[in-house]
């Protein structure tokens, strides 16, 4: 150290701070150096390095630079008082960290494996004939795809009554479509459109499902023999008159079938 103090340069490097932040420092009055050049620049004293230097230590420790002058300047006790204040403070934030690990967890978890269900917790939610293969199968087709990782941010969050609930929504709706269909009503019918549009929301409980991807969807009932059966359990033929119900929906919203995009 000079014999006046040492300059604001020398000092920022030796406590790894920065001229700014000792500008700062000394604009608030949180640490002013007691001298200064005969040009008048900011010299710091060995007095001023140790306040420095404690400044730095509490900094570390999460208080706030007003926090930090009353531990400074103010009697013992209060510094007692206000490391506690910061303790709690600090414990909380554990805990909120400890939380949000938790969530990443989940979601690393969702991505991987799309349900974060056990086995028997699947096939209870979904039904016997579920496959527990079938994630894993989706994962590997669509693994990349925007779709699957919103599936998977929705997963993450969803125990065994969540998803008893979508399931059950979708069943629901699925069930309707086949009384439609058993009364009659024909896939251009107003009362088919309708049952389209809530079959399409009851699906954007897994992602967001357009009625472009809809149509996408509807097509799959009745090339994959998987979705077929599933659908003609509920009433045989479902699985076609909800495609036919659901291009006749597209095209009155201006969506040509053949052409429609996955998007």
């Amino acid at each position: 150290m000079t014999r006046d103090g040492l300059p604001v340069g020398e000092t920022a490097a030796q406590l790894g701070l920065t001229v700014r932040t000792l500008h700062h420092w000394d604009e608030i009055g949180l640490a002013r150096p007691a001298a200064r050049s005969a040009a008048g620049y900011r010299l710091y004293t060995d007095a001023d390095l140790e306040r420095l230097r404690r400044i730095v230590v509490y900094r570390e420790l999460g208080l706030d630079l007003e926090a930090i002058r009353a531990v400074l300047d103010e009697p013992g006790d209060d510094v007692s008082a206000q490391l506690r204040v910061q303790r709690a403070q600090l414990a909380q934030r554990i805990d909120q960290l400890r939380e949000l690990d938790d969530d990443l967890g989940r979601m690393i978890e969702a991505q991987k494996h799309g349900v974060l269900l056990s086995p028997d917790e699947q096939r209870a939610v979904f039904g016997p004939d579920w496959n527990t293969d079938w994630p894993a199968e989706a994962r590997d087709a669509h693994g990349s795809s925007p779709q699957w990782q919103q599936a998977a941010e929705r997963s993450a969050s969803r125990g065994a009554e969540d998803w008893a609930a979508v399931t059950s929504t979708l069943a629901g709706v699925e069930a309707e479509l086949g009384a439609a269909m058993a009364a009659g009503i024909r896939p251009e019918e107003a009362t088919a459109a309708a049952l389209v549009e809530r079959h399409r929301e009851a699906l954007s409980a897994f992602y967001p499902v357009s009625r472009q991807m809809h149509v996408h969807l509807g097509h799959m009932y009745v090339a994959d023999e998987r979705f077929t059966a599933h659908y003609d359990r509920v009433r045989p033929g479902l699985a076609t008159w909800l495609c036919e119900a659901i291009e006749a929906s597209a095209r009155a919203h201006g969506i040509d079938p053949d052409t429609a995009e996955w998007a």
